[in-house]
């Protein structure tokens, strides 16, 4: 079944009647007077009798394809010691890293760096540059805050160096060095997503296409595995996160497939390049006690499912979903902000100057910083407005404790000077007590000389006991 356009002008006149004999340039037009024909397009089906050619369309294109090769980049992100070497050469059958070039668990740095690594690997004929892009420290220091923006940068980075490719007057060479896929591996924990997890993942989910792994799948029994999915899932619905949605299609068998997989997210994989025997066949796996948990087995882990949609039949479509999705998403916001993002704007006249229209942003943009200055200038008014209140305020209180303490120290002095005037009279009635006593003691001395002599004796004795009043317990 072949299309073709027929183009109908049933309304005009003949073209044969005004159109030249030779056209110099551009299509045909009216001679002046004449009104310009309505064009209606009438699309028909027909089968073609005989072979013409253009079938071999898709021929022509995986040739080309297949002569100027492929290009993908794939990032891995997850804590270190969750396996993501293994399973990156578990993936491609290949030892992408090696002792010459060890995984970003080996080279894990005290901050998160971004490092990327490129492979040409080949197939069939068919040349695939791979691009593997590691992030060693991820998640791996005491405090993680802010350690998904390398990676968010990096992302940006590859956009931008694709949309200046693109802007450049020759384009042939345009690699696309942009960040298709990342596989975010997450811990065998049983505990759902850790908040980094969450983190990262929205950070990212408008940027890349994200796949949630579980790392080691093999240290969890299959009903702790179920169980740790479901979780995951949940949580992920639950705070919007979006990860890499599969496409729908026509074809019921292909639906089938993309239903099982979404019914497995996220992917519980293990990784192995330790080769051995199980029943006279030669598998990828690891060997324990119980027995061996092989990593193209279906029923061990999603391994199979994943290389299946990451390579064979998902790759083109993780770079669509790229180049038509999260680039257009980022061209979109960088274009706005270069030309001001202003819609309406946009609408209007066209006829305007580039002079004008400039002077007329300098007009805004002056409008606007005096604005700025001006609500800047009554926020720093209002706060030290708000300062000074809080000086009087400490004034006032500084002035009721001084206040206070005041009359304080004037009760005590009061109460000081009463002591000392009942201590002043008691003192006085004292001595004059002494004194009507010294008199009487003389008077009775007139009288018995031998009483005067014992008087003498206390005298003296008082007097010693009132220059040295130690002596007195010494004397007693």
């Amino acid at each position: 079944m072949f299309v073709f356009q027929n183009v109908l002008t049933p309304s005009s006149p003949p073209l044969l009647d005004w159109c030249p004999l030779s056209w110099t340039c551009g299509p045909p037009r009216p001679p002046p007077g004449l009104p310009v024909p309505a064009v209606s397009t009438l699309r028909q089906t027909i089968c073609l009798q005989s072979y013409v050619g253009f079938a071999t369309l898709p021929n022509q294109v995986y040739r080309k394809s297949v002569r100027r090769g492929f290009e993908f980049t794939l990032m891995v992100v997850g804590e270190s010691g969750l396996g993501k070497s293994t399973l990156m050469n578990s993936l491609f059958l290949t030892d992408l890293y090696s002792e010459e070039y060890p995984g970003p668990s080996q080279r894990m740095k005290k901050t998160v760096q971004v490092e990327q690594s490129q492979v040409l690997v080949k197939e069939g004929g068919v040349h695939l540059l791979l691009t593997i892009v590691d992030t060693p420290g991820f998640g791996d220091a005491v405090n993680n805050s802010n350690c998904w923006q390398p990676v968010t940068d990096h992302i940006d980075s590859k956009f931008e160096d694709y949309l200046n490719a693109e802007s450049r007057v020759n384009r042939r060479q345009m690699p696309d060095n942009r960040v298709h896929c990342c596989l975010y591996f997450i811990a065998p924990s049983g505990h759902g997503l850790k908040s980094l997890d969450i983190e990262f993942m929205k950070r990212l989910h408008e940027k890349v296409n994200i796949i949630p792994l579980i790392a080691k799948a093999d240290t969890l029994t299959p009903e702790e595995c179920l169980r740790f999915k479901r979780q995951i899932m949940q949580e992920i619905q639950e705070h919007k996160i979006k990860i890499y949605d599969f496409p729908e299609t026509e074809d019921e068998e292909e639906m089938k497939m993309i239903r099982k997989v979404k019914d497995r997210l996220p992917l519980a994989v293990v990784g192995s390049n330790t080769i051995m025997e199980v029943n006279g066949k030669r598998v990828r796996g690891r060997q324990y006690p119980w027995g061996v948990a092989e990593v193209e087995n279906s029923e061990h882990c999603d391994f199979m499912i994943l290389r299946n949609m990451l390579i064979r039949t998902h790759m083109q479509d993780l770079k669509d979903v790229t180049n038509n999705v999260h680039y257009e998403n980022y061209r979109s916001r960088k274009l706005a902000a270069v030309t001001g993002g202003d819609d309406s704007r946009a609408r209007g006249p066209l006829s305007k100057s580039p002079l004008a229209q400039m002077e007329e942003e300098r007009r805004e943009h002056v409008v606007k910083m005096r604005r700025m200055e001006q609500e800047m200038e009554q926020v720093f008014e209002m706060k030290v407005k708000e300062k000074l209140q809080k000086l009087r305020d400490s004034e006032v209180e500084l002035q009721k404790r001084h206040e206070q303490m005041k009359k304080n120290l004037e009760a005590q002095h009061r109460e000081l000077e009463e002591q000392r005037r009942q201590h002043e009279e008691e003192r006085a009635a004292w001595e004059a007590q002494q004194r009507i006593l010294d008199q009487q003691r003389l008077e009775a001395s007139r009288c018995n000389p031998a009483s005067d002599r014992i008087s003498e004796y206390e005298s003296s004795f008082r007097q010693t006991l009132s220059e040295n009043p130690a002596s007195d317990g010494f004397c007693q």
